[in-house]
């Protein structure tokens, strides 16, 4: 039998009929509703994977958190450069946000290389202040998790939002928990060893989204 195309070829059509393709196979035994649903399923179409959901900690304090800093023109924090740019800019620009990849601050790998430690890390140490009452979206490395984690029992400036997203291996799953376990401040979390600067993005995005309702 030979192959038949979707007939969804235009940017609106792809992603309208993406959503209804996870509508329906999510059934009617969502996970989540209303605007939880929104940004869940939002990243189930970043990653084109269901079994996320059952790992994704969303709720209302968190979704509320983050678009309340969004409408208030937070600044948004990532620990990569393929995050920041994940993130559509003119979906910030109405609020006043601005997005800006950590490790691009001024001495971070000076400070990587005398400490021993990963330059996200690093960039999270040297962000110091500037991360109370931003949204820091984390998508790569558990050092920044870590890191964060280590800002905040110091007793740190507190973010409005902490985006938990780190991927791989090492310690990607266990400073999730720790996150989880020690976190002050609303956050949205994806555990175990799948995360990734792209969920990241797309949560942010989805929370930008909702903040223009």
């Amino acid at each position: 039998m030979p192959t038949r195309l979707q007939p969804c070829f235009a940017p609106d059509e792809i992603e309208a009929r993406s959503f209804a393709i996870i509508d329906a196979e999510a059934g009617d035994s969502k996970p989540f509703t209303g605007r939880l649903w929104h940004v869940a399923r939002r990243l189930v179409h970043t990653c084109a994977d269901f079994d996320i959901l059952p790992d994704l900690v969303l709720d209302g304090a968190g979704v509320d958190a983050g678009i309340a800093a969004i409408r208030a023109g937070a600044s948004i924090f990532t620990d990569t450069e393929m995050a920041r740019c994940g993130m559509v800019a003119r979906r910030f620009a109405p609020f006043g946000c601005t997005v800006e990849s950590l490790i691009s601050l001024p001495g971070v790998a000076e400070r990587a290389r005398s400490t021993g430690s990963t330059r996200s890390a690093a960039a999270v140490a040297l962000a110091g202040e500037r991360l109370g009452g931003a949204i820091v979206a984390i998508g790569n490395a558990p050092t920044a998790v870590l890191a964060l984690i280590d800002h905040l029992d110091r007793g740190g400036p507190a973010p409005a939002l902490v985006v938990g997203m780190p991927v791989g291996f090492v310690n990607a799953a266990e400073s999730k928990e720790l996150l989880l376990e020690r976190c002050p401040v609303p956050h949205i979390v994806l555990r175990g060893r799948k995360g990734g600067s792209t969920l990241a993005a797309a949560t942010v995005n989805a929370l930008a989204i909702l903040a223009a309702e």
